[in-house]
């Protein structure tokens, strides 16, 4: 059995079971499945929730897609790969919820293997998950980063702060001098341990996704929202869009070889807008976000 075929049945499960979680957190719609082939190899399951009671539009897609000749984004920064074959597969999701008060989350757990013959196989994994609120409360930022915590741990003392660091330093938008949100963990080209070890890490990010974000969802969901929030929290979306079009390496990656667009940029949120040099009031909640949330920041400090 190749190295691919336990982590493709262990991703479909998982998008299995964080659809469900989902679905039960929004109590209202369900997930809709869009299968699609690719020709060049490979192909995908992806899910759309869209208009629900709490998520404005979610997707949780899984893709396994594999070819001759990696894009330049690949071999860029991995000169070795150049003349392998590949094989690549994932789940990643994006959540945008209808109510400010609730943070839009990331999350992507993913593996690579290239193979070239009478060589060894080059492959790593990949993924993390991360949180962008509009109106922070600080014992959910708190929570999240503890959960993180909390997974990172069984692996090894310093993997939390290296990994909320990457996450921190990748999910950052240069042009504004700015985080997207408050980070969380983030990991590429993860092969330093053993294969089996480097596969429970992603079992324990993919599930503690759901550890992590449904009890943010399931407290925030019925806080009143004005109508000044929800111009907001579509303003604040904006650079979701910014930071996916112009730095994400999984959304280049996908277009540069030749993936599924809508799949791809299925993690747009259904609506957003921009507002030409906008600046919060200040000591107003929109500042707040802006003055302390904004920049990284030692949240392990202030964990257990």
């Amino acid at each position: 059995m190749s190295a691919i075929e336990p982590v493709i049945d262990f991703l479909k499960q998982l998008q299995d079971d964080i659809c469900t979680a989902l679905e039960q957190a929004d109590g209202q719609a369900q997930f809709v499945e869009d299968n699609w082939q690719r020709k060049e190899g490979g192909g995908g399951r992806t899910r759309v929730l869209t208009d629900g009671n709490v998520i404005e539009q979610g997707g949780v897609n899984f893709s396994y897609v594999s070819g001759n000749q990696l894009p330049p984004s690949a071999t860029a920064h991995r000169p070795e790969l150049a003349g392998r074959t590949w094989q690549a597969c994932g789940v990643s999701l994006v959540i945008h919820p209808k109510n400010p008060h609730i943070p839009t989350s990331h999350a992507n757990v993913r593996f690579f293997v290239a193979e070239k013959e009478g060589e060894e196989p080059v492959w790593w994994f990949g993924g993390g998950f991360d949180l962008t609120p509009f109106y922070p409360v600080k014992e959910d930022v708190l929570h999240w980063h503890q959960v993180a915590k909390d997974l990172c741990q069984p692996f090894g003392e310093n993997v939390y702060n290296e990994h909320k660091k990457w996450c921190d330093d990748y999910f950052f938008l240069k042009h504004r001098n700015e985080t997207r949100g408050v980070g969380g963990l983030f990991f590429d080209d993860l092969n330093q341990w053993d294969y089996q070890t480097c596969f429970d890490y992603i079992k324990a990010v993919g599930y503690g996704f759901i550890d992590a974000y449904v009890p943010i969802m399931n407290k925030r969901k019925d806080t009143p929202v004005t109508e000044q929030q929800r111009q907001f929290q579509l303003y604040r979306r904006g650079r979701y869009v910014e930071f996916n079009l112009v730095f994400d390496r999984g959304t280049l990656f996908g277009l540069q070889s030749g993936g599924r667009t809508e799949s791809i940029l299925m993690s747009m949120p259904p609506l957003a807008r921009w507002e030409y040099n906008f600046t919060p009031e200040p000591g107003s909640a929109e500042a707040v976000l802006y003055d302390d949330y904004l920049k990284p920041r030692d949240w392990s400090a202030e964990l257990n």
